[in-house]
């Protein structure tokens, strides 16, 4: 009989949490790394694309709380050098859980947040293949797929605009290794470093 007050007790700290689900659109712009070789250099990256994403959030009564997110990104693989060019279709999706930090309590209208998290990315090239590829000394731009760990890390506002709807507006950097199967560097050329993904977006979330 122990177990009831302890189930009682477990089941009103979950009705007390404050759930929030919701989604939003945006745009990635990514920073590059430069494909290395004895005959040069070219630049290596995603192309600047449209962003969305969902997320489930769990939002304590104090300053923390927690959200499991997903992304899906357009974008297009990318090489240039001394005025070349080429690209390649892509696109890319992420699963990541973060940690965040409010600066206000949770009943305030409006409530500013960093946050921080870990997760995984999917690199994926789907364009059409081709006999002769542009910058193909360099590296070559493929149908393949690339799993990555992802760092992320981001801030923004959250205003509460009636009794369950937030306006949420924020930017993430999602870091990931550099995607070597999907931009693949040839013979005698060589890339590493990470690349990162400057995310702003806008949304809506449905809090209980």
């Amino acid at each position: 009989m122990k177990i009831l007050p302890v189930l009682f007790v477990c089941s009103v700290a979950a009705m007390a949490q404050k759930w929030e689900v919701g989604g939003g659109v945006g745009g990635g712009f990514y920073t590059s790394q430069d494909v290395t070789s004895p005959a040069g250099s070219a630049s290596a990256k995603l192309q600047t694309g449209l962003a969305g994403g969902v997320w489930l959030g769990n939002n304590g009564s104090g300053h923390w709380s927690g959200e499991l997110r997903y992304e899906y990104q357009m974008g297009n693989l990318a090489l240039s050098s001394g005025g070349t060019s080429a690209t390649f279709g892509a696109h890319t999706q992420q699963f990541h859980y973060d940690v965040m930090w409010h600066a206000t309590p949770s009943e305030s209208r409006i409530r500013p947040y960093v946050e921080a998290g870990a997760g995984i990315k999917l690199y994926q090239g789907t364009g059409a293949q081709v006999a002769y590829q542009p910058l193909s000394n360099f590296a070559l731009l493929t149908q393949q797929q690339d799993l990555r760990p992802l760092v992320s890390a981001g801030g923004g506002v959250k205003f509460q605009i009636s009794q369950h709807l937030q306006l949420r507006l924020d930017v993430h950097d999602y870091a990931t290794p550099f995607p070597k199967n999907v931009i693949t560097p040839n013979s005698g050329a060589k890339v590493g470093g990470w690349l990162m993904d400057f995310v702003p977006m806008i949304g809506i979330s449905y809090t209980n």
